[in-house]
C-alpha cells in the first residue's frame, strides 16, 4: 500500500508545483477540440463513470434471481437504504416514485467521487462548477414540477405564504421564503458538493507533493515518511467524505422534493 502511494505522488518525476492552481482542475481537450462537444480529462471521467453506474445495474438485474448474488444483494442494499431510509423517511409513501431517481443522484455523485482516490486518475470530476451546477438545477426543475402537479397554482403562494403566521410578518417572510426557495436551495446544493472535493482533492495534492519534496531528501525526508505513513488516512477520509457528499446531495434532493408534494412542510 505504501509503495503504491509513494509511486502516485511521483517520486522519479521532476518536481514541478501546479502554478496556477487552475492546472488541478482544468484539461486540455484532446478530441473536437475548440467545440461545445470537446472531450477532455473530465468529460472522460464523467463518461466511465455514467458507463460504471449503468453497467452495474444493468449486470445486477438482468437475471434477478430470489436468492441473489453478491452484485444483486449489494444493489439491492443499497436501493432499499434510499428507498426506506430516505424516500420514504422523509416524503412518506409518495417518496417510493422517487427512488430510481434519488438512486441515480446517489450513485452518480457517489462514483465520480471516488475517482479523487483512485491511483493514475485523482481527479473528482464534482470538483468543477459545472457538475454539481448540472445536479443542482436538474433537482430544482424536478421539485418545481412536482410542486406544481401536486399543488397546482397555489404552489407559489404557498412557499410565499405560509399558513399561520401573523399578516404583517409577511413582509419579512414572503421575501425570504421565495429566495430560500427558489435560489438559495439549488445554489448551495451545488456550493456544498462543489467546495467539499475542491478542497479534498487539493489536500490530496499537497499531501503527494510533501511526499515528492522531502521523501529521501535528506534532512527532510521524516517529514516524507510522515507524508507517506499519513496518506492512506486521508486517502480513507477522503472515501468517507465522497460518500457522505452524495448522501446529503440525495436526502436534500428528498427534502426539497417533499416540500413540494406536501406544502404543511
Amino acid at each position: 500500500m505504501i509503495t503504491l502511494f509513494a509511486s502516485e505522488a511521483g517520486i522519479n518525476d521532476p518536481f514541478v508545483v501546479p502554478a496556477p492552481i487552475t492546472e488541478l482542475f482544468e484539461f486540455p481537450a484532446f478530441w473536437l477540440e475548440g467545440t461545445l462537444f470537446a472531450v477532455n480529462r473530465t468529460v472522460l471521467i464523467l463518461l466511465l463513470a455514467s458507463l460504471l453506474g449503468s453497467a452495474l445495474f444493468v449486470l445486477a438485474f438482468r437475471s434477478p434471481s430470489v436468492v441473489p448474488g453478491k452484485l444483486q444483494n449489494a444493489c439491492e442494499v443499497i436501493i432499499e437504504f434510499i428507498r426506506e431510509q430516505i424516500a420514504i423517511q422523509v416524503m412518506g409513501p409518495e417518496g417510493r416514485a422517487f427512488v430510481p431517481f434519488l438512486t441515480t443522484i446517489f450513485i452518480f455523485v457517489w462514483l465520480n467521487n471516488l475517482f479523487e482516490i483512485i491511483p493514475f486518475v485523482n481527479f473528482p470530476p464534482t470538483s468543477r462548477m459545472a457538475i454539481p451546477g448540472f445536479l443542482a438545477v436538474m433537482i430544482w426543475i424536478v421539485f418545481l414540477v412536482v410542486g406544481m402537479v401536486k399543488q397546482g397554482p397555489r404552489y407559489f403562494w404557498n412557499v410565499a405564504f405560509p399558513p399561520g403566521v401573523p399578516k404583517p410578518i409577511y413582509l419579512l417572510i414572503t421575501p425570504i421564503e421565495l429566495i430560500s426557495t427558489f435560489v438559495v436551495r439549488p445554489l448551495t446544493l451545488a456550493v456544498r458538493l462543489f467546495a467539499n472535493m475542491v478542497a479534498g482533492h487539493i489536500l490530496l495534492t499537497l499531501l503527494f507533493l510533501a511526499i515528492h519534496a522531502f521523501l529521501f531528501s535528506g534532512l527532510g525526508t521524516p517529514v516524507g515518511l510522515v507524508a507517506l505513513a499519513a496518506s492512506p488516512l486521508l486517502v480513507g477520509f477522503e472515501l468517507v467524505v465522497g460518500i457522505l457528499q452524495a448522501y446529503i446531495m440525495t436526502i436534500l434532493a428528498a427534502v426539497y422534493i417533499g416540500s413540494s408534494v406536501h406544502p404543511e412542510h
